[in-house]
């Protein structure tokens, strides 16, 4: 009875005055809506943030990608005396960045010198557990190399073979570390 007597004042109000309740009303929810949902997803500043290193990441890989297929095809090295293509300072930077893949090749050339290293990764069927390329800032130089483990064989042992990577494979698409020396 009292939620009829509220419906019929409701009623006769005048349209204007109904029309300004039912705008409060829809106002009111998208509020709401907007605050539940910024609580919800919105990160603010952090958010902000990572966007920004996302882009930067965006633009430095688009530099990287451009400054790869500039590179001429074959073999790319840091030092004179081969017929290769030789690296500037800046360049052998760059493309040690630009740099991700580690082929078999340069990994069995490393491993010859290190027998442990060997031993395990014929037992574990060839498998690398991780790679990595990094410039060091220090040295001036790039370094690469692999981390082995000898766990899915029964050996609780995991090796790190690395060096310098001397010279680099350039396909047009990527390049790929083509020598490390590791002695």
């Amino acid at each position: 009875m009292l939620n009829e007597n509220y419906l019929n004042k409701i009623k006769e109000l005048p349209e204007a005055f109904k029309q300004l309740g039912g705008l409060v009303v829809i106002m009111m929810f998208i509020f709401l809506s907007f605050f539940i949902l910024n609580n919800i997803f919105g990160e603010g500043d952090e958010l902000v943030e990572k966007m920004k290193i996302e882009e930067e990441r965006i633009v430095q890989e688009r530099k990287l990608n451009k400054l790869i297929s500039s590179l001429p095809t074959g073999i790319l090295v840091s030092f004179n005396g081969t017929d290769n293509f030789k690296l500037t300072d800046e360049l052998y930077e760059a493309v040690c960045n630009a740099t991700k893949l580690i082929p078999q090749r340069a990994i069995m050339g490393a491993n010859f010198l290190n027998f442990r290293a060997h031993e395990i990764y014929t037992m574990n069927g060839n498998q690398i557990s991780e790679t990595f390329v990094r410039w060091d800032k220090e040295k001036n130089k790039c370094f690469a190399g692999f981390v082995v483990s000898g766990k899915n064989v029964g050996v609780d042992e995991k090796i790190t073979v690395s060096g310098e990577a001397l010279s680099f494979l350039s396909t047009g698409i990527d390049t790929r570390v083509y020598f490390i020396k590791n002695f």
